[in-house]
C-alpha cells in the first residue's frame, strides 16, 4: 500500500515515522496480497451491490437528483480491545446520565434548582415538551437507541462531537457495509478476530419489547414514508426485526388504545419505534397541519397504553447547547468524572461566549443547536468574509441558537480514491448506536462517515461524505492467523446470507421472542455534585496503479464476478457466504 500519512493530523492506520500499528498489520498485508487492480475491481463490485439492494440515503434540494447510493470505502477502520473498553464504558456512563437527565428535568428538575444547568437553556429549547411534563414513561426509559458521535483530536484523544437521542439514523449502513464486505472481500476477516455485529435487530426488537405495556406486545416501526432521507433505514430495520414498517395512515386512535389496519382487521399496537419527529407524532397536541402522525396518539401514551420509543421530548437533551453540560450531568446524577470529554463549546446565549464568537468568527466552527446532518454550519476558516458576516447576522438575532467551537482536526485514515487508484487520507469520525435499558448494549463498532471530498472536514454523507466498516477486536493486535473455521468470527451465528439477499422487497420473518429487562439510569444526591465537581479533572481551553481486469462488472451480477475472480486465485469455496 502505497500511502503518505503526514503528521499533522492523527492517522488512524499508521505511526508519523510511517509504521503500521499493530491492530492494522492484518488488513494491510490483505490488501498488499491482492494488488490496486484487484482491490479496485472488488470496490466496483462493492458499488454494483449497493446499487442493486438499494442501499441509498437522500439529499434535499438537490438540483442533480435526491436518492443516491450510499458512498462506501472498503478500507476498515479497525479499534483493538482495550480501546473499545474505554470508548464502551465512556458511552455507558453517557447514557445513563442524560436518561437520568431527561427523567429529572420532567418531573422535578433538581438539577435546575440546584443551579447547576441554567433553566432557562433547558425551558427555552425548541424540543422540550411541555406537554409530557409529569408523564412517567415505560421503565423509566426516555432515549431507549442513541447515536453518540465520537471524534478524535490531532493527539488521538476520542472527544465526543454531539449526542443524537431523538431517532439516530444510519445504522442500517453500519449492517449493510458488514455484509457486503464479507462477501466483497472474505479473506480479509481471516484470523482478525473481528466482533461481530449482526445481532442488532434481535437486541432492539428485546428491547422495544420489554417496554410493552402488554406481555408479548405488537411492535411497529413508523416511518414518515418514501420519501424520507432515512426511509431505507426505516424499511430495513423493519424487515430485520419483522415487524411492521407503518406510516401515521396505517394507525388509528378508537376506545384509547392504538390500532393498526391488516388486512384480517384491526389490530392493537403497544410499542411504536418511531422515526417521525415530535412535532408531527399527533396533529391534536403538536401541529395541527400534520399528516404524518395518528390523531390521538400522545393521549394514549400519557394513559400508557402505548410506549414510544424514543420517548416524547427526548430532543431536549441532544440540543447542542444542552450538550456542553453533560459533563456535570455525569457529575451530579452519577458522582463520577466524566471518561470521555466534549469538545470545547461556546453558547451564544452567554453574553461573554458570543462575544468571543464574535470576535474569533473566522477561526469557529459555527452550529445551528437543532439543525442535523450537517445543516446549518459555517466552518470559520474555510469560509468567505461574506458567508461569514451573513452567518454572523443569523447570530446575532437570535444567540440561543447558535453554538461554536474551536476547529479539531479530525483523525484520517487510509481511503481508497477510484479515480487516481491511489489510496489517500481523509478525515473520519465515529457514531457507536447504544441501546439503553437496564442493561446498556453498544453494538462493537459503529457508522464510521468519511469526508471524501478531499481536504473536507465535513464528514455527513448530505455533504459528500460516505462511510467504512468499523472493525471493533478481540485482541489488541497484530493478529494472530488462524484456521478458516475462525473466518467469520461468530457473525454467521447471527446473520445468514440469505437473510441479507432477501433485500427489501422480502416478506418480514416471525418476531423474535427473546426478552430483555430494562430500567432507569442511577441519580444521585445533589448535593454529591459539589464534591465531585471540585475532584472532576480540568480538561483546559480550546484549544502503482495496475491495469484493470477485463473481467469488470457489468457482465454479470457482483456475486458472480466475486467467484470468478476467486476461482482464479485459488480462493476458498464458501467465503463469500
Amino acid at each position: 500500500m502505497r500511502y503518505e500519512p503526514g503528521n499533522r493530523f492523527f492517522d488512524e492506520m499508521f505511526t508519523p515515522d510511517g509504521a503500521v500499528r499493530p491492530h492494522y498489520q492484518g488488513v494491510q498485508g490483505y490488501i498488499d496480497r491482492q494488488g490496486v487492480a484487484e482491490f479496485q475491481r472488488r470496490h466496483r463490485l462493492l458499488d454494483l451491490a449497493f446499487r442493486n439492494q438499494g442501499i441509498t440515503f437522500t439529499v434535499y434540494g438537490d438540483a442533480q437528483g435526491t436518492e443516491r447510493t450510499f458512498p462506501f470505502d472498503p478500507v476498515p477502520r479497525i479499534i483493538p480491545a482495550a480501546e473499545w473498553a474505554h470508548l464502551e464504558a465512556g458511552l455507558t456512563q453517557r447514557v445513563r446520565a442524560l436518561n437520568a437527565f431527561l427523567n429529572d428535568i420532567y418531573c422535578d428538575a433538581q438539577i435546575l434548582g440546584d443551579g447547576v444547568i441554567p433553566a432557562e437553556l433547558v425551558y427555552t429549547s425548541a424540543h422540550f415538551r411541555r406537554e409530557v411534563h409529569g408523564l412517567k414513561v415505560p421503565q423509566g426509559l426516555y432515549t431507549h437507541i442513541v447515536g453518540t458521535d465520537l471524534i478524535r483530536d490531532e493527539k488521538g484523544e476520542y472527544l465526543v462531537l454531539e449526542d443524537n437521542l431523538r431517532s439516530p439514523s444510519g445504522v442500517s449502513y453500519l449492517l449493510a457495509n458488514r455484509q457486503a464486505m464479507t462477501r466483497i472481500y472474505p479473506g480479509m476477516f481471516e484470523g482478525q478476530g473481528v466482533r461481530p455485529v449482526g445481532h442488532y435487530a434481535t437486541a432492539l426488537l428485546a428491547l422495544l419489547q420489554s417496554i410493552s405495556p402488554r406481555e408479548n406486545g405488537t411492535v411497529v416501526v413508523l416511518t414518515p414514508g418514501m420519501y424520507n432521507s432515512a426511509y431505507f433505514e426505516h424499511a430495513y430495520l423493519a424487515q430485520q426485526m419483522g415487524v411492521e414498517l407503518v406510516e401515521g395512515r396505517d394507525l388509528f386512535v378508537d376506545g384509547g388504545r392504538v390500532w393498526m389496519r391488516t388486512t384480517g382487521g384491526r389490530q392493537q399496537v403497544d410499542v411504536i419505534y418511531r422515526r417521525i419527529d415530535d412535532d408531527f407524532l399527533d396533529p391534536l397536541t403538536f401541529r395541527p397541519d400534520s399528516a404524518l402522525g395518528v390523531a390521538g396518539l400522545v393521549e394514549v401514551y400519557r394513559q400508557g397504553r402505548v410506549a414510544i420509543a424514543n420517548a416524547i421530548g427526548t430532543g431536549v437533551a441532544d440540543d447542542k447547547a444542552v450538550y456542553a453540560y453533560v459533563p456535570d450531568m455525569i457529575r451530579y446524577y452519577l458522582n463520577e468524572a466524566p471518561l470521555l470529554n466534549n469538545v470545547p463549546t461556546y453558547l451564544g446565549w452567554n453574553a461573554d461566549h458570543l462575544e468571543h464568537m464574535l470576535a474569533h468568527a473566522d477561526e469557529l466552527v459555527f452550529k445551528a443547536v437543532g439543525e442535523a446532518g450537517g445543516y446549518g454550519m459555517l466552518l470559520g476558516p474555510y469560509a468567505t468574509r461574506e458567508e461569514v458576516e451573513t452567518y454572523l447576522v443569523k447570530v446575532r438575532a437570535n444567540p440561543r441558537e447558535f453554538i461554536a467551537q474551536p476547529v479539531v482536526g479530525l483523525s484520517r485514515h487510509p481511503t481508497f480514491y477510484p479515480d487516481t487508484g491511489l489510496f489517500e487520507p481523509a478525515h473520519v469520525d465515529l457514531r457507536p448506536y447504544i441501546l439503553c435499558g437496564q442493561e446498556v448494549t453498544i453494538v462493537p463498532g459503529g457508522l464510521t462517515r468519511v469526508a471524501l471530498r478531499r481536504g473536507s472536514l465535513v464528514v455527513n454523507s448530505s455533504q459528500g461524505g460516505g462511510s467504512k466498516d468499523t472493525w471493533v477486536l478481540d485482541h489488541d493486535g497484530p493478529a494472530t492467523p488462524r484456521g478458516m473455521s475462525q473466518l467469520w468470527h461468530g457473525d454467521s451465528q447471527g446473520q445468514s446470507q440469505s437473510q441479507y439477499q432477501g433485500g427489501l422487497g422480502s416478506a418480514p420473518g416471525g418476531q423474535s421472542q427473546s426478552q430483555a429487562q430494562t430500567g432507569g439510569g442511577a441519580q444521585s444526591q445533589s448535593q454529591r455534585y459539589g464534591q465531585s465537581q471540585a475532584d472532576a479533572e480540568d480538561w483546559g481551553t480550546p484549544p502503482e496503479d495496475t491495469p484493470t481486469p477485463e473481467d469488470a462488472p457489468g457482465q454479470h451480477s457482483f456475486q458472480q464476478e466475486l467467484e470468478k475472480g476467486e476461482l482464479g486465485q485459488g480462493g476458498h469455496d464458501g467465503e463469500d457466504r
